[in-house]
């Protein structure tokens, strides 16, 4: 283990990979078939379910976080049936950490494999329809090809999004060391202790590293995947 972060810097930085990467992987399910559905169904609501994936972008992540703790807490509204019928609980666990971050991540997905699906033209799906094709298959068969580049965007900067996450994470989890502390919440917690700037400024390096190589690696692979899918 290199010497120039300390073990607990390297705990928060692990976890914050493990937080991100679960977050971007339980989003990515829900965040195909919402922005499917926002792209191609007009339906009672559609503006209201819109309205609803979007709305974590523009309120304070403080905001989300506690909506998240009145729901998912060990006294919440859902938290409550979860804990006493299943034994589950987020609520200050590195897994609430994971639902936050999936929260606040999921406009970004969304909105990028959003605009793939409507930048796919449906008569080519009306096409292979028309042959006989079921819908799941022409979606996964035609739909999912052509979104590709999409997804692997807005996968990634989901999971960069995730590894930032910091107000609605602290409200929900709080920042328990080697439990739910965060880079973000390490990096604030260094910086409320004397000469803990140092420490600070190594994660915060590693945060604009780790965010550089995300958006590095999205336009790699989305335009990788985009050369595959036109044939070039």
């Amino acid at each position: 283990m290199p010497d120039w972060l300390s073990p607990a810097e390297w705990d928060a930085l692990r976890l914050s990979l493990r937080v991100a990467f679960w977050a971007t992987l339980v989003s990515l399910p829900p965040a195909l078939l919402v922005a499917h559905a926002l792209a191609r169904w007009r339906f009672p609501g559609h503006g209201l379910l819109n309205g609803l994936v979007h709305l974590p972008l523009v309120l304070p992540p403080v905001v989300t976080g506690y909506v998240l703790l009145l729901t998912l807490g060990r006294r919440g509204f859902v938290g409550q049936y979860l804990d006493q019928w299943f034994g589950i609980v987020f609520a200050f666990r590195w897994t609430g950490a994971v639902v936050a971050a999936a929260v606040m991540a999921f406009p970004l997905m969304v909105r990028a494999i959003r605009l793939s699906v409507e930048a796919v033209d449906p008569k080519l799906e009306q096409a292979a329809g028309s042959l006989g094709a079921s819908r799941p298959w022409v979606w996964a068969t035609v739909t999912l090809p052509l979104i590709l580049p999409g997804v692997i965007a807005g996968a990634i900067l989901a999971f960069a999004k995730a590894m930032g996450e910091f107000g609605a994470t602290i409200t929900f989890v709080s920042n328990i060391p080697g439990e739910t502390q965060t880079l973000p919440s390490a990096i604030y917690s260094f910086l409320q202790v004397p000469g803990g700037e140092g420490a600070a400024a190594r994660l915060a390096l590693v945060s604009v590293a780790v965010a550089m190589t995300a958006l590095v690696a999205s336009e790699f692979l989305a335009r990788r995947a985009a050369r595959r899918v036109h044939g070039r």
